[in-house]
């Protein structure tokens, strides 16, 4: 590893107090890495990029809870006598689609064919032994705070130069290491922004996998439809079938094309 952020902010991990950490806004300034405006920026050790990875999957950015789980794990590494490198691995996959969401996330996988392109039995496994298939990243590295709120993803980072250009520092340096993976955007914002980074040349856009519904428990209804557990008929109005319809065979074609070559 080059260039790491980390070896400067190891002694403000181990000196964090987490239990006195309730809002961003009491994160200790020396985490500050840019401000602009409401927008302020601030270190995560999120700089492992597993660079054997196939697949990476984009989050949109980290979030305060996942900032404190975050530097939880880096002082229990510090604890332990552990390695920078281990401890950079451990941050970053601390928490990953932990919960409800992971098995949705293996369905909808599974469901398009992305098991038979990596040569596994089942996503399932990306989390256990197959881990080093995955990356699990977010188009925003570092936790965004909009006036000491989680940025959401709007107005778009495309249209923003200040969140351009973090960007550009850190994910394209990620995207950059993995040439031949596939992306898959968790969630609209990120679609739009992994758009402009093809445009930009930093990633290939037949590399993108777009419309394949975020697995979170607030989506269920256009998950389950996605994967043919609900019938459109006893959809509600929020669903679009159609969509649904359109983004599920486009990835199966692009996936089955894939398999070929």
């Amino acid at each position: 590893m080059t260039d790491l952020l980390l070896p400067r902010y190891l002694d403000g991990i181990a000196r964090l107090d987490l239990a006195r950490i309730a809002t961003p806004a009491q994160i200790p300034p020396s985490f500050l890495l840019a401000r602009e405006g409401r927008y302020s920026v601030h270190y995560i050790p999120f700089e492992h990029v597993n660079a054997r990875a196939r697949l990476v999957i984009v989050g949109i950015a980290p979030g305060f809870v996942q900032w404190k789980n975050a530097m939880a794990e880096a002082q229990r590494q510090l604890a332990a006598g552990a390695s920078q490198e281990a401890l950079l691995r451990a941050a970053r996959l601390s928490g990953a689609f932990s919960g409800a969401i992971r098995p949705n996330f293996v369905a909808l996988l599974d469901a398009i064919g992305m098991q038979r392109w990596l040569g596994i039995a089942s996503c399932a496994s990306l989390f256990d032994v197959d881990a080093d298939l995955v990356h699990i990243g977010a188009i925003l590295r570092h936790p965004v705070f909009v006036d000491d709120r989680n940025y959401s993803g709007t107005p778009g980072m495309a249209k923003l130069p200040f969140l351009r250009e973090q960007v550009l520092r850190y994910f394209a340096q990620e995207a950059a290491q993995l040439p031949d993976a596939l992306y898959i955007p968790m969630g609209a914002s990120v679609a739009e922004g992994l758009d402009w980074l093809a445009n930009e040349g930093v990633i290939r856009r037949e590399r993108i996998l777009h419309g394949l519904p975020h697995p979170s428990g607030a989506n269920a209804e256009r998950v389950a439809y996605f994967l043919g557990r609900k019938t459109r008929e006893t959809l509600s109005a929020k669903t679009n079938a159609g969509q649904l319809d359109a983004a599920r065979e486009r990835l199966l074609a692009q996936m089955a094309a894939l398999v070929q070559t």
